[in-house]
């Protein structure tokens, strides 16, 4: 079992949260559906939960919806607890650099504010 929680700025919004609340009602019901995969399964498969490979220990989520592909990234603290950091429609084949820096940088404020190195 894993708990996921959404990653808090430090002005109090939850980016994911906001993500999702753009999304159709049934796009943001099949991304529900996969998160709740991640958190039961005990072994995800790669099509909705895969590490990213360069990346200083973040990982995505992948869902798919109506042709469109959605992509949550986040990161583990701890073994169980997945903190997720942003959310976003994939358009291309490789995952937006920005994408990626944005998520490291919160990684970063997140372990900071805990006061993990």
């Amino acid at each position: 079992m894993r708990v996921i929680e959404f990653y808090q700025t430090s002005s109090g919004t939850r980016p994911v949260e906001e993500f999702l609340d753009s999304l159709s009602d049934q796009h943001a019901q099949k991304v529900a559906w996969v998160l709740r995969l991640v958190e039961r399964l005990d072994r995800v498969p790669e099509q909705y939960l895969k590490k990213l490979v360069g990346t200083d220990q973040l990982w995505e989520i992948r869902a798919q919806a109506g042709g469109k592909s959605y992509r949550l990234l986040g990161f583990f603290d701890g073994p169980v607890l997945l903190i997720l950091t942003s959310g976003f429609l994939k358009k291309q084949r490789k995952t937006p650099r920005q994408e990626v820096e944005l998520a490291q940088r919160r990684r970063t404020e997140y372990l900071q504010r805990k006061g993990k190195p």
